[in-house]
């Protein structure tokens, strides 16, 4: 699986680069706190796999990488996408790294 780290994913947030952001968090977790990314909860990632992009880099994130990485392992292996991209840390090692000020839980 690939992954990316929240350094690299700010890089690429800062210099406009063209990638989708999934975040499988439930949708209290993501009115917490969220990175700006498209909301698909974990349990509902197959029905919504449409609404996931082939054609650039999607990054998968959650709180701490967990559920992302299951999010990927099914949405490779019942759709074949290539192009997935796991957020290493989740939603924690954003706030710890990147922004101290967001709500984490």
């Amino acid at each position: 699986m690939k992954e990316i780290t929240v350094k690299e994913l700010k890089e690429m947030m800062d210099k406009g680069e063209d990638f989708q952001l999934i975040d499988v968090r439930e949708d209290f977790e993501y009115e917490m706190s969220n990175l700006g990314g498209l909301l698909i909860p974990l349990g509902g990632i197959l029905i919504e796999a449409e609404q996931i992009a082939k054609n650039k880099p999607v990054i998968v994130q959650c709180r701490s990488g967990k559920r992302s990485a299951a999010a990927i392992a099914q949405l490779e292996q019942n759709f074949g996408f290539t192009n997935l991209y796991n957020l290493q840390g989740g939603i924690l090692a954003w706030a710890e790294e990147i922004d101290p000020t967001i709500e984490v839980y």
